[in-house]
């Protein structure tokens, strides 16, 4: 009698606690869900009695780019490093560091006492070789009437005439002396070669510099406008790049990050003739005017080849495009404000808004703003649209029309 009392309090204890625990169960759920403990209703799953509040947008159709995104790096059209020619102590620095410059612009100055003085010595050698030239030609003249009468020997007058020729050799060599010493005169004042942007000064005044080669260079000058933006593509992408190449509508942005807007445009001027083993991609150029120097030479920035203008393009804000296992999907509204999962083939992506290759329509409503609870097949309720529904028709309180306007936009 003992043990039957003990086993029927168990089964009073056993069915207690499942009671309690499928209430417990049930409650969770319903709060969950957005209803009120206890009601055995649940507000926020869009089906049966409530409805979800959700906002939406239609995609539209409007002319997008085609494009190929890639990362580039900003480089000099043109880079000199201005290095001295001759030995001396440096003077003077006629500019300061990072100083715009033009070609021809003076830029140091070298001790030129020395080559001064050697320009003067061979200047001073060259006039007497000059004087004795001169003179050996006056005296093949007085020779030439005495030999014709023969006064004088073949052999007088022949050494006359090598005389003379002798200096004439003489003089032209003193000549290229004195340009020589006159170009190494000229290297002791140092200009720019051409017109640019200066960096940093290797050398400061009152040190000695080397002319010799292999010497550090006293400054680099880049030239800043225009300027050249190199980048990599993949190979497979080529023969598209190749295809469009001499098409008008072809350009080239660069933005200082993806999602900036364009700083510079320009045309494509370099594909190189070979594909990079080792990556599979081909280097290409492109050049960009840059008079307010908003790029500059080192730098990273964002490359976009718009290739051509999609006139008809279906678009829906980034939002709207959910990631899913197999492809991208994303919720649609139908007409009878029921939702679904519509997946989708998204052919690109510029900034904020997605071009859906395939699964949509213009027109079609797509959630921007997804609630948790949001559920396929539930019925929703989208902001700012009148009871009425997306065609218009009769509301069932009032009978107002409505079109389905909604809150979200797209950008662009």
């Amino acid at each position: 009698m003992k043990r039957l009392t003990m086993l029927l309090l168990f089964l009073v204890i056993g069915v207690m606690a499942g009671a309690g625990y499928w209430y417990w169960t049930q409650t969770a759920a319903t709060t969950a869900a957005g209803g009120e403990p206890g009601s055995g209703k649940a507000k926020g799953k869009g089906r049966g009695g409530g409805t979800l509040t959700v906002r939406a947008t239609k995609a539209i159709v409007k002319p997008m780019p085609v494009l190929i995104e890639a990362v580039g790096t900003v480089e000099p059209e043109h880079s000199v490093q201005v290095r001295a020619q001759v030995n001396g102590v440096l003077k003077a620095v006629d500019f300061r560091e990072g100083d715009k410059v033009k070609a021809g612009q003076v830029l140091f100055q070298i001790d030129p006492a020395t080559y001064q003085a050697q320009y003067n010595q061979v200047l001073a050698q060259l006039e007497r070789d000059k004087a004795q030239l001169e003179n050996a030609r006056a005296q093949q003249q007085r020779l030439e009437p005495l030999l014709k009468r023969e006064f004088i020997t073949r052999q007088e007058y022949d050494v006359a005439v090598t005389s003379a020729k002798s200096l004439e050799a003489t003089v032209a060599a003193d000549e290229a002396a004195a340009e020589q010493a006159r170009i190494q005169l000229s290297y002791a004042r140092i200009t720019a070669p051409i017109s640019g942007r200066t960096g940093t000064l290797s050398v400061k005044p009152g040190n000695l510099v080397q002319g010799a080669s292999g010497n550090a260079p006293l400054v680099t000058i880049n030239t800043m406008d225009p300027i050249l933006v190199s980048f990599s593509v993949p190979e497979r992408q080529l023969d598209e790049i190749r295809k469009y190449q001499t098409d008008r509508q072809m350009r080239i942005e660069i933005l200082p990050d993806r999602n900036a807007p364009p700083v510079a445009e320009g045309k494509l001027v370099f594909v190189d003739n070979t594909v990079t083993a080792q990556t599979g991609t081909v280097l290409l150029k492109t050049r960009v005017p840059n008079a307010n120097e908003v790029i500059w030479p080192g730098q990273f920035v964002s490359v976009r080849i718009v290739l051509t203008i999609e006139p008809e393009a279906v678009v829906v804000p980034e939002a709207a495009v959910q990631p899913g296992q197999d492809s991208s999907f994303v919720y649609v509204v139908d007409e009878n404000n029921k939702v679904k999962v519509q997946p989708v083939k998204i052919a690109r992506q510029i900034g904020a808004e997605v071009v859906i290759a395939s699964g949509i329509k213009a027109g079609d409503r797509v959630i921007t703003e997804i609630p948790q609870a949001l559920a396929p097949g539930g019925t929703v309720t989208v902001a700012g649209e009148a009871k009425g529904g997306a065609k218009g028709e009769k509301g069932k309180g009032k009978g107002t029309k409505g079109e389905g306007k909604v809150d979200a936009k797209v950008d662009g």
